[in-house]
């Protein structure tokens, strides 16, 4: 199951690393009609792209994990189902925070409600790949998370005092895409995008 789950964050990286690749080679190919501005752009989009697509797969992930510990509990006691849903969408939240850079790194290119052509400078364009990474590789932590709430929903089944404990237990994890996306928004104030 360890080796499972490490190979496929290996895979899930390494196709993040190719396809930034190709995307910055192709940017930089000759004979692109687009101006520097858009191809700037583009590197943004990428950046919006990896913020919410890793988070989404580990969001994902950690919810199926909890999900499948609160279907056991509420089958048996089907009281504990709002202590358990509770526990559930916890692991949810570091999606929600790839959402929130997305939105952010649109915002500050004029991709998203800006009726003015924005300029985007190539570190703002470079920089935007590397906030993406930064929110999307923080917010694997959503698929620990989804561990530390299953066991937590485990425990509500037995013992459904223990729920405060185990909401607190299960939010421990999502710290590391807290400080993802705090330094996501500092970069992006920094390089002129907020």
């Amino acid at each position: 199951m360890i080796k499972k789950r490490k190979a496929a964050i290996m895979v899930l990286f390494l196709a993040v690393m190719f396809l930034l690749s190709a995307v910055v080679s192709s940017a930089q190919e000759e004979g692109i009609a687009k101006s520097e501005s858009d191809q700037n752009k583009t590197l943004v989009i990428l950046g919006c792209a990896l913020a919410i697509g890793i988070t989404g797969i580990s969001s994902a992930i950690g919810l199926a994990l909890a999900g499948s510990s609160a279907i056991a509990v509420t089958a048996e006691k089907p009281n504990l189902f709002g202590k358990c849903l509770v526990l559930q969408v916890l692991p949810m939240t570091q999606s929600v925070y790839g959402l929130l850079i997305a939105i952010l790194l649109m915002m500050g290119a004029g991709l998203l409600g800006g009726s003015e052509e924005v300029t985007v400078s190539s570190l703002a364009g470079i920089g935007s790949i590397w906030i993406g990474l930064a929110v999307g590789l923080t917010g694997i932590s959503a698929i620990n998370q989804g561990m530390v709430a299953s066991s937590s929903i485990s425990a509500v089944g037995r013992n459904p005092d223990v729920a405060a404990r185990g909401i607190i237990f299960t939010v421990m994890p999502e710290t590391i895409a807290i400080f993802g996306l705090l330094v996501g928004i500092l970069l992006m104030t920094g390089l002129g995008l907020l």
